[in-house]
């Protein structure tokens, strides 16, 4: 009886070991883009990671169906607005990194310590300099000018990025001033919006319009599929946003441990490891975007647009303020 006792405890904490080498994350970040980092992190540590893939929309209700039951230990997805989001519904826990607080600028932190930025996502200009040159340009504010009329393309409301960038807006000018710019800008439509970032690029490369608002990395995408002495004969061209006043609108895709975590202490290790330098050159490679670590270089074509200010307003303020930027937009006729 006793040698059975001590075998059933001997399994019990094999099993508990186990578990402990394990990390479950659910991710709304394309596996493709992930799997690479993780495993390069399982060959590392020895920890296997489970991921599970869908829509943010789906997950964040799937964390809050399962409650203490979730089997998620971390959270990965994109924009901080999701982000804020699932901190607001209760399904991230506080954590305290030397870490990462080190590795990841303030600003691209929640300031609660529930979620991190794990890249960054520049969402600036892109403009066709057969039809506009880059000394007209200067701010988002100023594509309200008339004098942009019927050149300016923008991707749908509907899309997080650009309601990020609204609720950035109405965080450093108010709502007033940015629904007469938001106003503008539909003013100046040189057609509907866009489904998505790269139909937009091609259309400002076809001379559809002449300017328009996107993430950088849509256009990486379409450079890293070129010939490299062809990449700087594309039409479509970036350029940086607001480097004299507050500085170009940034977002992330990020982090974060569930509240009901089983390997808490796991999940914070693999955290802590994406933000290091090793993790950070990956996603730098694979996505195209900004390494989130300040400390490591961005891609070839990335690095090729040169640096640039970015505005410093916490992301925790994108989805403060996400709701107010839906309402604008519907008033101002942005669809």
């Amino acid at each position: 009886m006793k040698r059975l006792t001590l075998s059933v405890l001997a399994m019990s904490l094999l099993a508990g070991w186990a578990h402990a080498e394990t990390v479950t994350v659910y991710s709304s970040r394309n596996e493709q883009l992930i799997k690479p980092l993780f495993d390069a992190y399982t060959k590392e540590t020895g920890v296997e990671v489970k991921v599970l893939t869908d829509k943010e929309g789906p997950l964040l209700a799937r964390l809050q169906a399962e409650g203490s039951n979730t089997p998620a230990d971390m959270l990965i997805t994109v924009d901080a607005g999701n982000l804020w989001q699932a901190s607001n519904m209760g399904l991230l826990k506080t954590f305290n990194s030397k870490v990462v607080n080190e590795n990841i600028p303030a600003h691209l932190r929640d300031p609660r310590g529930q979620w991190t930025g794990l890249s960054v996502r520049a969402r600036t200009m892109v403009y066709n300099p057969s039809l506009i040159k880059a000394e007209q340009l200067s701010t988002y504010e100023d594509l309200a000018d008339p004098k942009f009329k019927g050149k300016l393309c923008l991707r749908t409301s509907k899309k997080v990025y650009n309601q990020s960038l609204v609720g950035m807006m109405i965080a450093q000018h108010g709502e007033a001033k940015t629904e007469q710019v938001v106003r503008g800008w539909v003013a100046n439509l040189a057609t509907d919006v866009f489904a998505d970032d790269t139909k937009l690029i091609e259309a400002v490369a076809a001379g559809q319009c002449a300017v328009g608002i996107v993430n950088t990395y849509y256009l990486g995408r379409i450079l890293d599929k070129l010939p490299a002495d062809k990449r700087e004969a594309y039409p479509a061209k970036l350029f940086w946003a607001n480097q004299k006043t507050n500085g170009v609108h940034v977002n992330i895709s990020g982090a974060g441990i569930t509240r009901f975590a089983k390997n808490e202490a796991g999940a914070l290790k693999l955290i802590e490891w994406l933000s290091s330098d090793k993790a950070q050159n990956l996603y730098a490679d694979k996505d195209l975007e900004f390494p989130a670590n300040p400390k490591i270089k961005a891609d070839v074509i990335v690095s090729s647009w040169g640096p640039f200010k970015q505005n410093l307003i916490n992301m925790a303020k994108a989805g403060e303020l996400q709701g107010k930027a839906v309402q604008l937009m519907d008033r101002a006729g942005y669809k």
